[in-house]
């Protein structure tokens, strides 16, 4: 039997590395998304964090620590009113004018048959709301301060849509100063639809929590543009029924393979 020349060898060894090369750069996750409807992600690394403040509310108390396990999408803007419309079909906002404004008026329950239409749309099991403990972790991108640019209030203007200069409306997504992570309108415009029903946190370490699994009131975070400064820290929490109005919408996570 004839033996194989040094020279096949040597081509097979190369396409072999190759071919494990290219699978393992295929395997690195992008670190911006978009997709079909064009909503915008932003890739959140895995890591630990203090969630809760010392501090503040009640129930921003204890400060304990989070680890998220995996990395994660996360909307780069809060989901606006085309993307709405074309997922949905209709336009529920009660300030309108720019396909770029924040939907708005949807309730909890309205998000969740949002993101199951989405879904399907894509063929995929991959989007939701945020954890809550997933929406405070990117919102403060690695930040341990009282707003995720620091401490003073006096510079919230520069990141976030709220009373002092929001004239008692929304705005267009994106138009603020990103986070450290590159997320916009985290704090401010309009609050932001988290998965979990409300409840108290922890008094140790936890990893991935989700939350009460059922309640009466479901939890948004973030403030909205008719809100306070003392209200857009990212510790702050706000549980409410499942209603609508005009200063609450979402963002969405999209789960990694």
């Amino acid at each position: 039997m004839r033996q194989p020349q040094a020279w096949f060898l040597w081509l097979l060894l190369i396409l072999c590395v190759g071919s494990v090369e290219r699978g393992a750069a295929q395997s690195t996750p992008d670190k911006t998304l978009t997709n079909s409807v064009h909503m915008e992600f932003v890739l959140i690394p895995a890591g630990t964090f203090k969630m809760g403040a010392d501090m503040g509310e009640p129930d921003e108390r204890p400060l304990h620590q989070v680890t998220i396990s995996k990395a994660f999408y996360l909307g780069k803007y809060e989901v606006t009113q085309g993307q709405w419309q074309a997922v949905m079909g209709n336009n529920p906002s009660s300030t309108t004018g720019d396909p770029n404004f924040p939907v708005d008026q949807v309730s909890w329950d309205d998000v969740q048959a949002f993101t199951r239409k989405l879904n399907a749309l894509e063929g995929i099991t991959a989007y939701r709301l945020p954890t809550e403990a997933e929406w405070e972790y990117a919102a403060r991108a690695g930040t341990s301060t009282i707003f995720s640019f620091g401490n003073d209030p006096k510079n919230l203007g520069d990141y976030a849509w709220y009373r002092a200069n929001s004239e008692h409306r929304s705005h267009p997504v994106g138009q603020k100063k990103p986070n450290a992570w590159g997320l916009h309108d985290m704090l401010g415009n309009v609050w932001e639809w988290v998965q979990d029903w409300n409840g108290k946190y922890p008094a140790g370490p936890v990893t991935d929590p989700t939350g009460e699994t059922t309640g009466t009131y479901h939890m948004r975070r973030g403030c909205a543009w008719n809100n306070e400064p003392n209200v857009c820290r990212v510790a702050n929490r706000y549980s409410v029924v499942g209603f609508r109005d005009d200063f609450l919408g979402f963002r969405l996570v999209r789960t990694l393979p």
